[in-house]
């Protein structure tokens, strides 16, 4: 019996499932879906343009060998991409088909589509007669540009979009563009980049950041003061409004009403909405729904915590715009300690500095020890994966991507195992997470590695001492 669509597609995604990060398979190929499969031609469907463009230039090696593998030389790929109006709360899908290949082969072309469903100038029918467009202080930080925007795996998605966003804002798929993540991620950094380069490539357009906390006081007095209408219609002659941390609208039904109103009308005249949350829509707590569905309508993209060749490179940057030098035994020690977010990591850094310049010494490892230890007894850090791998691999004097790998070596193996059994001891992650850090490992292959760990402890005096002075190095 033949095959189904979904049963070959199925199929092609265990295949590209082992070759990509689980983040990228869960971002970028989960919310795939397959539509017909007719003729050796596999149709698939994607939310967005963007989307399609994402795929073509990053994984179309990957497609083509995974349909060639599935459905043989003469397979074909085709995508549907559905966009949807929701100007005017119109809600029909546009569909576009993209034959991604040529007798056997896949091709990497650009599209075109109407991203702009709404082109008509609207006129503004609530703007007061008489009221003028004033010059507006956009109150964008200019430290906080693209430039000083460090890209990494963990903001690859939100940083792309925000670009597209910036250089033409109001006219693609993404509108609202709402930004979520946890405390420090770069929410707010991202947010005026995107402003900022708004800004210098359309002069003309107004823009306005705001936080959400501002934007309520603003709200609140302009109730007191019986100028409610003239809050509504500044909000509504933006070109691009920002506002950050929207989460604290939550329970403010009043506030939510106003701002359901200012979003209607600069989503409906192709004005750019941007926002920012600690957490995504659907896990936003005391929104209106007609809200929430709004937020849902353009991109949700999250921020994570950064990896560590992130880390390493955020760093890199700050100090090079410090115009200062810092050994590198030093930043990468830095890297491996602050693993919970950009704030702490830039702030532990800022400490650092500050400790050498007030005592007049120089920026070593051991000064950048003591420092951090002070600093973890007021953010309750915990030791990183990471730097457990990093000490072994020193201690060892092994290259951490030969730790990392599948490699069978004796002398591997046992580093391995090592880096496992302190991951379970003095870390809070799980045992898939420890395993995935250590060449891909199941949760099995982890415990095993504690046993014999533990048996050799217990057996092997030398062992033993090879242990507690990497748990000494581990703990300075």
């Amino acid at each position: 019996m033949a095959k189904g669509c979904n049963e070959i597609w199925k199929e092609c995604l265990q295949v590209i499932k082992d070759n990509v990060s689980d983040q990228s398979f869960k971002t970028w190929f989960e919310p795939i879906s397959a539509v017909k499969l007719q003729e050796n031609v596999l149709t698939i469907q994607v939310p967005s343009q963007f989307f399609y463009e994402w795929l073509e230039e990053h994984y179309i090696d990957l497609l083509k060998k995974t349909i060639k593998k599935k459905l043989g030389t003469s397979g074909r790929l085709e995508y549907s991409i559905v966009m949807e109006n929701n100007y005017n709360n119109a809600s029909k899908p546009y569909t576009v088909k993209v034959p991604t290949s040529d007798k056997g082969g896949l091709k990497n072309a650009p599209i075109s589509m109407p991203i702009d469903v709404n082109n008509g100038a609207i006129r503004n029918p609530f703007i007061i007669p008489g009221l003028k467009r004033v010059n507006v202080d956009s109150q964008l930080n200019p430290n906080y540009s693209f430039d000083n925007l460090v890209e990494g795996e963990c903001n690859r998605l939100a940083r792309s979009a925000g670009y597209a966003v910036s250089n033409k804002p109001g006219g693609t798929a993404f509108n609202p563009l709402l930004i979520y993540g946890g405390v420090g991620m770069g929410k707010t950094h991202l947010s005026h980049a995107i402003g900022i380069e708004i800004k210098e490539k359309y002069p003309e357009k107004t823009v306005l950041y705001v936080s959400s906390e501002k934007f309520t006081h603003q709200f609140i007095d302009s109730i007191r003061n019986n100028t409610h209408n003239d809050f509504i219609h500044f909000y509504q002659m933006m070109d691009v409004l920002i506002i950050d941390d929207v989460q604290f609208f939550a329970g403010k039904e009043k506030t939510q009403d106003a701002f359901f109103h200012i979003f209607n009308h600069l989503h409906q005249t192709g004005k750019q909405i941007i926002l920012t949350s600690d957490k995504s829509p659907v896990e936003l707590q005391g929104f209106e729904q007609r809200l929430l569905s709004r937020f849902k309508w353009g991109l949700s993209a999250d921020l994570q915590s950064p990896d560590l060749e992130t880390r390493i490179a955020i760093l890199d940057k700050k100090i090079y715009n410090e115009g200062i030098e810092i050994p590198r035994d030093v930043v990468e020690y830095l890297a491996y300690s602050i693993s919970t977010n950009v704030r702490e990591l830039e702030g532990a850094l800022i400490s650092l500095l500050a400790q050498a310049s007030l005592n007049k010494k120089s920026i070593t490892l051991e000064l950048a020890k003591q420092m951090i230890d002070k600093f973890v007894k007021n953010t309750a850090r915990e030791v990183s994966i990471d730097y457990i791998q990093k000490i072994i691999c020193d201690y060892f004097e092994l290259p951490i991507e030969l730790l990392k790998s599948k490699t069978r070596k004796r002398e591997v193996v046992q580093a391995r195992q090592l880096a496992m059994y302190f991951a379970k001891k003095m870390t809070k992650s799980s045992l898939a997470t420890i395993g995935m850090y250590n060449g891909g490992k199941d949760h099995a292959t982890v415990l095993h590695a504690c046993k014999t760990v533990n048996n050799l402890i217990d057996t092997d005096k030398r062992f033993r001492a090879s242990v507690d002075e990497i748990q000494k190095k581990i703990t300075i």
